[in-house]
């Protein structure tokens, strides 16, 4: 039997060395100014153009002009964006994690599908047409199927294949329920066009005042769980033998990411990719090392989600495109190199 040195167990976990640590604090606080300028891109630019001294004035020394309404609209949907851009990034990554496969997504478990699912049984069966009448409906459907696909997957005895397995089954039915309603239902698949591509435009300070407590305690829980994800990394064995907890930290990512998914999805519908793409091209410089994945998730994909809706705004002026049909264009060809170069990797 082969046994490792101390020499070499001391290398494996002993920390980074002060110039990578250096770099990637310096990584994070570039990702901040370029989230910062995505930001002030997403107040300033849209259908109606606005110079920067309009949006200064808008935003410091508000006095109901018309430029100072259109900064106070988009400024709604920029915190929307950042707040739902972090949370789609943090579920990805814990997700990611906790399947142990670098291209899952909060698709994967089918809590998109059960705030959908949600909506739509409020549309057409309760009547509901206002956001802050169907928000409640979307949360507690992702909730509801984020607690069904950890049941079906085993409860205490759940592992990754098992979840993936019970989250697509579930996606698959629920999708065919939304398709039956919305093909007998005509009044609810003009309602539900719109939302369910997925859209910053509902933006609002009453939205961003449902979710915020919700994407709050979903982001503390996922950062909190970034050293028991990154023992489990090593396998269930290893993770015991370092005194993780194996059933916690699986009911725990699974809270976390159904939280921040169904917040995220319920304040603007379902949007693809975003969680994907961020935490898959951040470990390929930060390492497998969570405690450096999640930050920087948390802060670049609000770039990418706001970039994307900054970009719907501007092809399709003065009209706009909505930001989930942006991400999917932009998601799907990066989605068949990251399986294409998998595949090659495992050749």
């Amino acid at each position: 039997m082969l046994v490792e040195s101390p020499t070499e167990q001391r290398a494996e976990t002993a920390p980074a060395p002060p110039n990578r640590r250096a770099i990637r604090v310096a990584g994070l606080l570039v990702s901040v100014v370029i989230l910062a300028l995505v930001a002030l891109a997403s107040i300033a630019v849209g259908a109606k153009e606005l110079t920067l001294e309009q949006v200064w004035h808008g935003l410091f020394h508000a006095s109901g002009t018309f430029g100072d309404v259109v900064v106070a609209d988009r400024l709604s949907r920029t915190v929307l964006g950042l707040l739902a851009g972090a949370a789609l990034g943090l579920a990805g990554a814990v997700l990611q994690a906790l399947t142990r496969n670098p291209l899952a997504d909060p698709g994967l478990l089918g809590i998109n599908a059960g705030a959908s699912a949600a909506v739509v049984t409020a549309i057409t069966f309760f009547g509901v047409t206002s956001l802050s009448g169907y928000v409640w409906f979307a949360f507690f459907g992702a909730a509801a199927v984020g607690a069904l696909v950890w049941f079906l997957g085993g409860s205490r005895g759940a592992t990754p294949v098992r979840l993936v397995l019970a989250g697509t089954a579930i996606s698959a039915a629920l999708f065919g329920y939304l398709q039956a309603i919305m093909i007998l239902d005509e009044a609810a698949l003009g309602r539900m066009r719109f939302w369910t591509v997925g859209s910053l435009a509902s933006g609002s300070d009453e939205a961003i005042k449902q979710v915020v407590p919700f994407l709050l305690a979903g982001s503390l829980l996922a950062l909190a769980l970034a050293r028991p994800l990154n023992a489990m990394a090593m396998g269930d064995d290893t993770a015991k033998a370092l005194g993780a907890d194996l059933n916690r930290t699986r009911a725990l990512s699974m809270l976390a990411a159904t939280v921040l998914c169904g917040a995220a999805t319920a304040a603007c519908g379902p949007i693809m990719f975003v969680g994907l793409m961020v935490p898959h091209v951040v470990r390929s410089f930060t390492g497998p090392d969570l405690r450096w994945i999640l930050p920087y998730a948390a802060i670049l994909s609000p770039v990418l989600l706001l970039g994307a809706d900054v970009l719907g705004r501007i092809v399709a002026r003065p009209a706009e495109l909505q930001v989930g049909i942006v991400t999917a264009i932009l998601g799907g060809p990066v989605f068949i190199f990251l399986v294409r170069r998998r595949r090659t990797a495992q050749l």
